[in-house]
């Protein structure tokens, strides 16, 4: 790690003069003081983008759970996070076929109530026979995504990003999944994910080229 961490809240550390050998240990002066039932929300809040969807400055990423990550370590995390402020949850149709999406939707409204939570979502990376494939055409990224809505037990995601460029497919296409899925209703807000920098800049400035696209709102790398 680049960085290395200040000494804790309250402790005071002493180091010897150059040519003195040894470093004295840290002696605790003070301990936070913190009212009992209060609960420490720390993480800190941003918007995303220029949209007005505020979201935790760190997002739970969920691509092991129902896989390597099973219900009560999912349950574990879910809680730990919410408990530390965190609103933002990461997960795609591709994760373990679904299998990561279907584990959150069981947890909504158990651990954390769906309006505590900013989900979000992706389409177009599957397997098939074990195969890894990619599809961003129009109908299949919307059959992604209502299979995204039945499994996470929701009516709307918050964010909905295509997951990966796909060469033969018309951008133009690929786009116009993201209009029909937020003019309908489905997503808040979409965007995208593994984009190189010139397919970004492409895919942005198309979206902004005619009033009543779908701007996007994010970019996942």
């Amino acid at each position: 790690c680049p960085f290395r961490p200040a000494p804790p809240s309250g402790v005071r550390t002493s180091v010897r003069p150059s040519g003195e050998r040894g470093v004295k240990a840290p002696r605790r002066t003070s301990a936070p003081r913190v009212d009992p039932g209060t609960s420490l929300h720390v993480m800190q809040q941003r918007h995303l983008g220029r949209t007005g969807l505020r979201v935790s400055r760190l997002a739970l990423g969920t691509m092991t759970w129902g896989q390597g990550t099973d219900e009560h370590e999912a349950r574990d995390q879910l809680i730990a996070f919410t408990e530390a402020g965190g609103t933002l949850i990461d997960t795609a149709a591709g994760y373990g076929e679904g299998a990561s999406e279907r584990l959150i939707g069981s947890l909504i409204g158990d651990v954390v109530a769906r309006e505590d939570l900013v989900i979000a979502t992706k389409a177009g990376i599957s397997r098939r026979s074990g195969e890894r494939v990619t599809d961003a055409s129009r109908g299949t990224l919307l059959r992604t995504l209502d299979a995204s809505l039945h499994r996470l037990g929701v009516d709307h995601v918050d964010l909905w990003q295509v997951h990966t460029w796909v060469d033969d497919t018309p951008l133009e296409e690929t786009l116009s999944a993201l209009d029909q899925a937020v003019s309908s209703g489905r997503v808040a807000y979409a965007g995208i994910s593994n984009y190189s920098g010139w397919q970004t800049a492409q895919a942005a400035t198309w979206q902004r080229a005619v009033p009543g696209r779908a701007t996007l709102a994010s970019t996942q790398v």
